[in-house]
């Protein structure tokens, strides 16, 4: 028999303690508590960058902003437009959007849920500024495919990686792979301070421009408010920054305990009839499993809610995968294509499916214990002949 609701004693996410405490108490006792005043901002970004193998990394609000600021220090703006995989979070899309480029959706593969390379090589044309491969739950894209092609038409990379926080590609750190890479250290992320977001950068040219853009274009020494370029406010607070100091000291044990945990509950829920749990790209050699991902094909949208709300009766932390983001009524309010939502869709199979049949559980169920990724497979199992 699979476990009650009560059984499941999942860790608790976000995870904290005397680390964090001693943090913040840090930050209030410095007396400044801005990143112009402060040191925790900017001792975080070096310890950010250490980690992730990037030269420079730049604290900011979220994960959005995070997305939107790296797109216009590359060049994005009105009459341009940037690739993005149809199934994600809209802030993919819409971070181009607010900045005037047309977001182009395109179809993702259908066993690792990330851009597919071969659709991006058919959407790009003679606007085309930048390409958005998403690290989806953690898998990362085939940068090997995309880095060619983006090479090849001359276009940049920007690395949405608000999922994969410590992941590697073939020994390479996220930040070791020449691109600008994009963080969210929102309340569900695999380290957080409730918001917050980092942007990573293979140049100090790049770093600079994004500095000045994240403070209004005010260089950090001005006295005579000269601003240098146009911006927003996106910096990041002290107090922030020290809550994700000691989040990043967690973020590795975290991951090996994720990486043991995700296989074995992987060929478990492969053996349920109907379900196929999301497929690992081995190039992607860690892999820190932002979200345990699953499909059941053909069940359809409505019965798969149904399947997602048992389980949630059932104690698990379960949730329905992205819908299609030109399917939601935000996509098409700025910058949209020019196209119907049924033209994309036809290009978009992979989308239109995961859409209908994705599940996801949180990713604390993977910091578990083996005997609770038997339980959780042994629910999904019962639940999945009841739907």
């Amino acid at each position: 028999m699979g476990s009650s609701p009560q059984s499941f004693e999942f860790p608790a996410w976000p995870q904290y303690g005397e680390e964090e405490r001693n943090a913040l108490n840090r930050a209030l006792d410095q007396g400044q508590w801005w990143r112009i005043g402060g040191s925790e901002v900017d001792t975080f970004e070096e310890e950010f960058a250490e980690y992730h193998g990037a030269p420079y990394a730049l604290a900011v609000t979220n994960g959005t902003h995070a997305l939107e600021l790296a797109l216009q220090v590359l060049g994005v703006g009105p009459g341009s437009e940037v690739i993005v995989p149809a199934f994600t979070f809209i802030s993919s899309s819409q971070a181009a959007q607010r900045l005037g480029a047309v977001a182009v959706p395109v179809d993702v593969d259908p066993e690792t849920y990330c851009i597919d390379p071969a659709a991006v090589a058919a959407a790009m044309g003679p606007r085309t500024k930048a390409v958005m491969p998403v690290h989806m739950a953690g898998q990362i894209a085939d940068m090997d495919a995309l880095e060619k092609l983006a090479a090849d038409a001359g276009v940049a990379i920007l690395q949405d990686a608000a999922h994969a926080h410590g992941a590697r590609w073939q020994g390479k750190k996220v930040g070791e792979l020449g691109s600008v890479a994009a963080f969210s250290f929102q309340n569900g992320k695999l380290m957080t301070a409730g918001e917050g977001g980092a942007v990573t950068f293979p140049t100090r040219e790049l770093y600079d421009s994004a500095f000045l853009r994240h403070s209004c274009g005010r260089p950090p020494t001005d006295r005579k408010y000269f601003h240098n370029t146009s911006g927003s406010n996106f910096r990041m607070n002290e107090f922030s920054a020290s809550v994700l100091r000691a989040q990043l000291g967690r973020l590795g044990g975290q991951i090996d305990t994720r990486e043991e945990r995700w296989p074995l509950l992987a060929s478990l829920l492969a053996e349920i009839p109907g379900v196929v749990p999301q497929a690992r790209d081995e190039r992607n050699d860690r892999n820190p499993h932002y979200m345990a991902m699953f499909r059941v094909p053909d069940l359809g949208e409505e019965r798969r809610n149904a399947l997602v709300d048992t389980l949630i009766e059932r104690g698990l932390p379960a949730f329905v995968g992205f819908r299609a983001i030109y399917r939601s009524d935000g996509f098409w309010e700025s910058a949209a294509p020019e196209e119907s939502v049924e033209d994309i869709a036809r290009r978009c199979p992979n989308s239109e499916a995961l859409t209908r049949d994705s599940v996801w559980l949180h990713h604390r169920t993977l910091l578990g214990t083996e005997q609770q990724m038997h339980d959780i497979a042994a629910v999904i199992a019962e639940s999945m002949a009841g739907a």
